[in-house]
């Protein structure tokens, strides 16, 4: 059915529901899993302003999305599928279509969750992007 599953994750707890069910379409199809967490570095886009209604979204550091991909790769690991990490800079949505065009993924699983507001105006809908730009089929879970 599948050979290669990509999944992205920001440790949320969202994030972590589509990572589980990923997991386990994984597990059942005999694919390998690879966990994608796009982020913005210090350097990235960093939106404040008194009224502005946006706060700042950015990753303190390397460190914390290396915590959150082995975290995750843990979680698929319990299912006894092959994991491969990914830490890329830059957008979350960008990141999982390049990661999907690099492993010639066959499906690309993401959680429905996104920003709203003015929030996903600036920084752009991360289904939205994967839906419109992936390379293959995706998969949008309800996980709210």
């Amino acid at each position: 059915m599948f050979q290669r599953i990509v999944v992205g994750t920001d440790g949320s707890e969202t994030a972590t529901n589509a990572l589980r069910s990923a997991a386990k379409l994984a597990a059942q199809s005999g694919a390998e899993l690879h966990i994608v967490s796009g982020y913005q570095g210090k350097s990235g886009l960093r939106v404040t302003g008194a009224g502005s209604g946006v706060e700042g979204w950015m990753v303190g550091s390397t460190d914390d999305v290396e915590g959150i991909l082995r975290d995750a790769a843990d979680i698929a690991r319990r299912e006894k599928v092959p994991v491969t990490t990914h830490h890329e800079e830059g957008d979350p949505g960008k990141a999982l279509i390049a990661v999907a065009k690099g492993a010639e993924a066959d499906l690309v699983v993401v959680g429905n969750r996104g920003m709203k507001g003015l929030k996903r105006f600036v920084l752009g809908s991360v289904p939205n992007d994967v839906a419109h730009g992936a390379p293959c089929a995706v998969l949008i879970l309800k996980t709210t």
